[in-house]
């Protein structure tokens, strides 16, 4: 009687092929399926080769190799192949076989694939695996969601392949049903793109300002991955600066300047507009990108467009401790923008989300990971309900001088022509998140008098709408739509 694999792993790709190995090395039985017949060959004649898997080349084959409920996880392109993958199992699938969607789908297309398969008596999970080819292979950040039945059989599985903390415990933790899985990786993107293009700030104000060779930005960053900015992205910043090239020139200065992307920050940005929450870090982030990308454009603008040539004449370690302040601040803020997204997402769709245990399974094997996600973990455990991270205990004592910091930082900035978005807009994020009056009555007042769009009083009770005939000519109808 042939034995029946555990799991199946359909996508052969970097991702999947080390997701492979890392479930044979903790005790499973895998089959393995690709579009492309000749990697099955060559991953089992190579990687593969005496480990306890099994190559197939039909998906007949494939799902026929799998105990039952068949656990089939797709590690593929996200978009129309996961969908194409999909109608060709189903002939082969029996009620209550579970599917996996393992790549970086877009939430909303998790939440119609959830209920497509659940009509059909199968059951769907929408999971993000973040931590790159290391964390593939070695323990990445698990975060499962859909059709919550499938859970039961898949935590045993799910769980011993994710990262594993020196306390004991893993890196993978139930989100909530539907696309909640998905949309938290996104989230976790989203966030991974703030901190990236935070990190890039600091560096460009190093470079430029305090003209700093990538030898000593590198010893700045080793000396900051051993404070509170340690974490995976400092950490392999202080790599990048130190690596030579085959001249035993820094190789970093040898690359194009010109950032790319595959969409993850910018359905983050679509989700924040659409749920009317202020992203503006994260929306930075993709848009330096965007400019980045326009390389030839810069170039020649470059040639025609001045800016200040002055040169720093301060004291330059206490100017990296207060970069190093600004960068801990604006941090701070990316992350309370990121997990008030989750929040309003979560009373949208019902996902009940737990955001302690979110920031907990993002402390090890992800991308985000670092010892900052203590302390957000920390903060929601001792209050679920937290309504932003800077009024967390912990935070909000930090904020008062880190404030400063990011002020003074941001100031030689733009005296000195460099650009720093994120940074900039975690200031104005901040400042207008502590303003308790805002300009808004005046943008009302304006959308009243060309549009009739009416405004609310502070001398009156909220959800009592006014309009007023500015100009004498109109009338008394006003506006029927009144959002935020």
């Amino acid at each position: 009687m042939i034995k029946l694999s555990n799991v199946g792993v359909a996508g052969l790709a970097v991702m999947g092929e080390n997701l492979v190995l890392n479930m044979e090395s903790k005790g499973f039985s895998v089959s393995v399926f690709n579009r492309t017949g000749a990697k099955v060959g060559n991953f089992l004649e190579g990687r593969a080769k005496d480990k306890n898997i099994s190559g197939f080349y039909s998906v007949e084959n494939f799902t026929g190799s799998l105990e039952r409920p068949r656990k089939v996880m797709m590690m593929l392109k996200a978009g129309e192949v996961v969908d194409d993958f999909i109608e060709q199992l189903l002939p082969h699938l029996e009620e209550g076989d579970i599917v996996i969607d393992g790549g970086n789908s877009n939430y909303h297309d998790t939440q119609r694939r959830v209920a497509y398969l659940e009509e059909k008596g199968l059951l769907f999970i929408g999971t993000g695996v973040s931590g790159g080819e290391e964390g593939a292979l070695k323990g990445p950040s698990i975060m499962p969601g859909g059709s919550f039945a499938a859970w039961k059989d898949l935590e045993s599985i799910l769980v011993p392949i994710s990262a594993k903390m020196d306390d004991g415990t893993f890196c993978c933790s139930w989100m909530g049903n539907g696309g909640a899985g998905h949309f938290v990786k996104m989230v976790h993107n989203g966030i991974e793109y703030g901190d990236m293009q935070l990190i890039c700030e600091s560096y460009h104000i190093m470079k430029d300002v305090l003209q700093m060779t990538a030898d000593e930005m590198h010893h700045v960053f080793a000396r900051w991955n051993e404070g509170e900015l340690s974490s995976y992205l400092i950490e392999i910043t202080r790599d990048i600066l130190a690596y030579k090239d085959e001249d035993e020139n820094p190789l970093i200065d040898t690359i194009l300047d010109a950032a790319g992307q595959k969409g993850t920050g910018k359905w983050t940005v679509i989700a924040a507009l659409d749920s009317g929450i202020p992203l503006s870090l994260i929306s930075e982030s993709v848009f330096a990108r965007c400019l980045s990308a326009q390389k030839e454009e810069r170039v020649s603008a470059s040639l025609s467009l001045t800016g200040p040539d002055i040169v720093f004449k301060g004291n330059r370690e206490e100017f990296l401790t207060e970069l190093e302040k600004a960068l801990y601040l604006a941090k701070v803020i990316s992350y309370a923008q990121g997990f008030n997204l989750m929040q309003e997402a979560s009373a949208e769709y019902n996902w009940d989300l737990n955001y302690g245990e979110i920031a907990r399974i993002w402390r090890g094997g992800c991308i985000i990971r670092s010892v900052f996600l203590d302390k957000i973990t920390e903060a929601y455990r001792v209050n679920p309900k937290l309504n932003n991270l800077l009024l967390a205990t912990y935070f909000n004592d930090r904020i008062d001088q880190a404030q400063r910091s990011l002020r003074n930082i941001l100031a030689t900035a733009v005296r000195h022509g460099i650009p720093a978005p994120c940074h900039s807009s975690a200031l104005n994020y901040y400042d207008g998140f502590r303003t308790a009056r805002l300009p808004a009555n005046l943008l009302q007042a304006q959308r009243d008098y060309f549009g009739a769009h009416t405004y609310e009083r502070i001398d009156r009770p909220r959800g009592k709408f006014f309009h007023t005939n500015w100009t004498g000519e109109g009338g008394d109808t006003t506006s029927s739509a009144y959002t935020r």
